[in-house]
This record gives C-alpha cells, structure tokens and sequence, in this order.
C-alpha cells in the first residue's frame, strides 16, 4: 500500500466517524506501550504543530462560536499531551543512563537550548515559563470562561424573548427566528464547555510541575542507585532529558492556554477576526500615536536613557501617527459620507411597501425583567401553560377561538409589572412577585396573615403577598392563595372575556358559519348572504358577547336570525330576539335548572316612564333625568347585594323594548346585575319576585 493509498484509508475513516474512535483509541494505548525514541520524536513535533494549528485558528476566527469545537480540541490536546508525558517518562527512566538523546532528539535539542550549559539557569527559566502558564495565563482564562459562562446562561431569556418580540413585530422570519435561537443555545454550551475545558488546561499545567519532579528524582534514584552514575553525571544527564520533555510539552501547552484565552476573551463580532478588530481600533485615532511618539522622545533624549533605541520607537510611533491623520483627511466628510450614504440608500433601498406596514397584535403581554422566568420554560416558568390554558377555557365558554397572546418583555415597565395589551391599546395592568403566592381575601377571612398589602390586580379584592411557607397558613383562615401565573392568567381571562367582542371579527365569524354550513348547510345558505349581510350577523354576535353571553349554539342564533330577518336588519332588535332564542342557556348560566329564579322588577309606572323615554332617543340611551338614573342605580345596587348576601344571583326582570338600554346603562356600574327580558324567560321556569322598584327609589 502507498501512501495515497493509506491517505485514501485515513480519509475514509475520518468520513465514516471511525477516525476519532480510533485516535482515542491509540491515545490510550500510549499510556501502556513502549514507544521508540523516533515515534516520540514524531508526535512530539505533531503536538506543537495542532497547538500553532489551534492557536492560528483562534486568531482568525471572527466569533468564538466560529471554533465552537474547541472545548473538545482543549480535551483531545490535553489528553494526548499526557499520554506523550507518560511515554517520555517511561524512556527516560528506563534508558535515561545511556545517555542525553535516550529519549529522542527533540528532548535533547530542546533540553540543550534552554539549559544553554548552566543546569541552574535552565531550571530557573524552566520554573519562569511554568509560571506565566499556570499563574498568568490559565488562571485568567479561567475565570473569564467561568464569568462569561455565568453572565451567557443570565442572559438567555432575555435573548430568547428579544426574538419573540423581533419575531412578533415582524422584522425577522421563522426562519431567522430559528437560526438565532439556534446560536443562543450554541453560545450557551460554548461557554458552559470553555468554562469546564480551561480545567483541562490548568490540570494539564500542574501535571507538567509534578512530572518533572518526578524525573528528576526518579531519575536521580535510578541513574545512581541501579546503573552505577556519578551525582554530576546523572544531574547533567537527567537534567538535560527532565527540562527536555519538560519544555517540549509546556510551549504546547502555554500555546494552548493562550489560545483559550484568546477564544475566551473574544467579542463576538460577523465582520472582523482578531487582526483586523485591533487594527480598526487601536489604530485608528492618530492622537494615542502622537502622545506616545512625544513620551518616548522625552525618555530618549534624558541623558542616561539608551537614546537610539527610545528615539527610534518615538520615530515609528510619530510616523504612525502622520500616516494615521493623512488617511483620515482623504477619507470624506461625515456631512459628505452622508451624502453618499443617502445618495446609495435611495439607489439600493426597495421601494416602501404595504409589507413595511406592521399590524399590532390582537392580544399582547408586556412583562418586566423580573417576570421573564414566568415566561421561560427552560426555567420551569409555568406561565405560557396557564395562558394556553385560559385560551382553551375561554374558548369552549364564548364559542369562538380565542387569538393567541404574544409575550414579549419590556424594559419600560418596573421589574415586576406586567402589562396586557389589547390591539396595541393597555387593557389590564398589574405587579406580581415570582417569589411570593397572593393570598385574596374572598370576602371573610378569620384573621390577618403577615405579608404585603396589596390588591387583587383582576377584581380589586384585598389581598397579601405571602412567602409560600404561609400558604397553609392562609388558607386555613380563609385566603384564596395562587401563585403569581395564575394571578397574570386569571387578569388574562378576565380581559378576553370583557373584551370578547372586539376579539370576534368577520373572519372569525365566517370561519364559525363555515363549520356549522358542514351540518347545517341550508340554514347558512339562506342566511348569509343572500338575507343578511356578514357585517350584520358580525354586530349581532358581538352584542351578545358585549353582554357575556355565549354564541357556541350558533345553530340556535342563526335560525332566530333566519326568523326574524324578513322583518328588520337592525341588529339591536335582531339581538333582543335572538336573546329570547337563547333564554334557556342564558338563564343556566345563571342559576341551576331546578333552582327558582328570584328577580328584582320595575314598578308599572317607572316601567312605562322608561319606555317613553327610550322612543325616539338615540339606539342605546334613555333619555331620563340623571336625579332618577341616580336613584335607580342606587336602589338596584342594594338590592343586588342584597340577593348576593343571601347567595342569590341578582337578576333584573324588565321589559324587552328597554333591556338592551338599562344593559347598557348599567354595564360598568352594577357589572353583577343580570338584566333580563320578559321574553328571555321560558314558560316553565318559576319566578320570585323579591323586590319591586319603584321611581322613589
């Protein structure tokens, strides 16, 4: 076999993931196996050359991700530098006393020249150059791996919610969205694995102190007491074979570590490698040159200094310096670049488009820094599961699919403060704490817990941030305790289902008339749109939703419509009559189906007084004297509490041509108050009149 042959062989492994299986293989195999002065000559001329090779790589490389390999190098190197120390050992004790080349004449070159014949001072310089290496360089590089490993793994969800937001708003692609997360990962293993990998090296660095010890000890002891040497033949001789294989593998090594640090040190950077970042930026500014040419030329003219050699560098540096400053002047203007830069954007920059028009989001969540491991789930964060959650129940209770919620965070907002955004519009807001559970004062509680004070951010109960150690604590005088997801997720639920109807639009609906059209296919067809607009069903399904009430039984919903279109195409009276449609889920919302329903009603003659004052006014006001909209507000809300303390839902009976107004009068005020149509009622259902209001109150 020649050696194209065996190349073709090697390539071949290496292609079929055998060839680092089997260099770790023969690695190990160093270790027990005798190798012969030459092969020790080979590899030890292989390992400096991998370390130059590892060492010019991370020069060159434009961001340590670029070298992402290099923890595993680190290994590798290390590994087979420790075998190759093993096997030197091995033939220096063994043949030691045959004389200075035993151990190969790459031990004995490098012995010779570091000892330049005075043993003393190699060992001195020996001793120097392990310093620098374990003292200087790999304990610096270190603890930057550790720091930089610490401060990557911190920032990683804030990185990873900065592509959800860029993500959301558009500006980037699934695509990108992917490619960067991708390389937030990647940087985080990088670092985690540097900072384990620089333990490599600084192990590797007091391996080397213990073998030369052992060398020139063992070496010593067997020189003189098994081969008979003199004390001066043997220091000369194990001496020279001790700093030998001891240099040979500390300048791999302190390449080594130099190269982590490097690698460790770098800022990330697409554009430039390490040459070019220390050109363009200690290079750049002709003042730091200049200042420095005229230190160095004070220095080179005090009598006593060596004068050539200050005022040559103070020479150099003022050249650079000039040559520095006749670049920056042929280089244009700002005002000029700024020219050409306008001029080159108006040549390169594509037309504006409608796709540079971005849309808000439906439903967004802003949250502060603090709140971000709500968020993750890379750090348990339970939030986004209870969101998805809330949309599903929501979804099932109002009949329609919910949009989904775009997190984002928020550096605007207080660290704890969350945010939830509805058409780009802030509809709820609050301030939650990861670390603590809100206990909710329900209404009667048997006693005080110690925490903070605060308000339910949902329903503006009383409540008290706790330590979760309390939390039976609470409970058991009364307290509603959840944790701080559940409080964000309750808000978010609270705000779809009082926004409901601005969340249902004419894609949603068409997508509902689509799905019922595949069982009921008649009822769509004669409805919509040949009878009906989409826009009209539209208004009517939101004005039911405004009211919190369902439109899952569509089918209901649209054969009432289907009923009364020939007849109007206001929504106002088509939504009174698709009401009376749904009067029996309406009130099983309310009340159980055994259960009697007990109501508040209108006296005859406020009944008629608001019915006059609804003709002609506007569609949706009573035209009343606000002294009597005052009254009646106040004597509905008593009675609802009323109702609420004997555990009774309250329930308004009145007349359907004023429902909708006193709805919409009474839609914010007395949010408890259920308002129903004489019609809205079945004929089974028993009634109990509880209290009659009347113009006086």
């Amino acid at each position: 076999m020649d050696f194209n042959q065996l190349l073709s062989q090697i390539k071949l492994s290496f292609k079929n993931g055998l060839g680092i299986p089997i260099a770790i293989l023969a690695l190990l195999a160093m270790v027990v196996v005798p190798l012969p002065p030459f092969l020790l000559d080979v590899f030890f001329t292989f390992n400096i050359a991998l370390s130059l090779v590892v060492l010019m790589v991370s020069l060159y490389a434009k961001r340590p991700l670029d070298f992402a390999v290099f923890p595993t190098i680190i290994l590798l190197t290390t590994l087979f530098r420790l075998a190759l120390n093993i096997a030197s050992t091995r033939v220096i004790l063994l043949e030691g006393h045959t004389g200075p080349g035993a151990a190969g004449d790459v031990i004995e070159a490098f012995g010779a020249f570091v000892i330049g014949g005075n043993f003393a001072v190699g060992l001195v310089v020996f001793a120097i150059l392990v310093v620098i290496n374990f003292v200087v360089i790999t304990k610096g590089a270190g603890r930057v791996a550790e720091v930089s490993a610490r401060f990557t793994l911190d920032s990683m969800p804030g990185k990873q919610m900065a592509i959800d937001a860029d993500l959301n708003a558009g500006l980037i692609t699934q695509e990108q969205a992917q490619a960067r997360r991708l390389d937030v990962t990647s940087e985080a293993d990088f670092y985690g694995s540097m900072d384990g990998a620089s333990k490599f090296v600084r192990g590797d660095a007091v391996a080397g102190i213990v073998i030369l010890f052992i060398n020139l000890v063992g070496g010593f002891a067997i020189g003189m007491g098994q081969h008979d040497l003199s004390f001066s033949d043997a220091i000369e001789v194990y001496t020279l074979l001790t700093l030998g294989d001891g240099l040979v593998a500390q300048i791999p090594s302190l390449l080594l570590s130099t190269a982590t640090a490097i690698i460790v040190t770098r800022v990330s950077g697409d554009k430039e490698d390490m040459a070019q970042q220390v050109q363009s930026q200690m290079f750049t500014n002709p003042k730091a040159l200049g200042m420095t040419a005229v230190i160095v030329g004070v220095f080179g003219v005090i009598p006593g200094m060596p004068n050539v050699a200050f005022l040559t560098f103070a020479g150099i540096a003022g050249a650079g310096a000039y040559f520095i400053h006749r670049k920056s002047l042929e280089q244009p203007t700002p005002e000029e670049s700024l020219s050409e830069a306008t001029e080159a954007a108006e040549e390169k920059t594509p037309e504006l488009s409608w796709d540079d028009v971005q849309s808000v989001d439906t439903l967004g969540l802003e949250v502060g820094y603090r709140l971000i491991p709500m968020v993750d789930q890379a750090q348990s964060g339970q939030l986004l599961e209870r969101v998805k959650g809330v949309r599903r129940k929501v979804s099932q209770e109002l009949g329609f699919l919910v949009p989904p919620v775009h997190i984002r965070d928020n550096l605007d907002l207080k660290p704890n403060q969350y945010r939830i955004m509805l058409m780009g519009v802030t509809s709820g807001e609050g301030e939650v704490f990861p670390d603590k559970e809100l206990a909710i004062n329900p209404g009667q509680v048997f006693g005080e817990i110690a925490g903070v004070p605060t308000q339910d951010p949902t329903f503006g109960l009383e409540a008290v941030w706790i330590v979760p150690s309390d939390r039976e604590q609470a409970q058991a005088l009364g307290y509603t305790v959840v944790d701080s997801s559940t409080v964000v997720a309750t808000h978010i639920s609270q705000v779809i289902q009082d926004y409901a109807d601005e969340l249902l639009g004419h894609d949603e609906v068409q997508t509902l008339l689509d799905k019922v059209k595949q069982t009921s296919p008649k009822l769509v067809e004669e409805l919509v749109p040949d009878k009906m607009t989409l826009a009209v069903v539209v208004k009517v399904l939101q004005n039911l939703l405004t009211e919190k009430v369902s439109i899952r039984d569509l089918r209901t919903i649209l054969e009432a419509l289907t009923e009364k279109v020939a007849v109007t195409q206001n929504p106002t009276e088509l939504t009174m009559h698709v009401r009376a449609a749904l009067g029996r889920s309406i009130i099983q919302g309310i009340i159980s189906a055994e259960e009697e329903l007990k109501v508040i009603t209108l006296e005859p003659g406020l009944e008629q007084l608001l019915l006059q004052a609804s003709q002609g006014s506007p569609e949706g006001q009573l035209a009343i004297e606000p002294s009597l909209a005052e009254r009646l507000h106040t004597t509905l809300k008593e009675e609802a509490q009323k109702l609420e303390m004997a555990g009774q839902a309250p329930v308004l009976l009145v007349a359907p041509q004023i429902r909708a107004q006193l709805a919409r009068l009474f839609r914010f005020s007395l949010s408890n108050l259920h308002i129903l149509a004489y019609s809205e009622v079945p004929e089974n259902r028993q009634i109990s009149v509880v209290a009659n209001v009347g113009q006086g109150g």
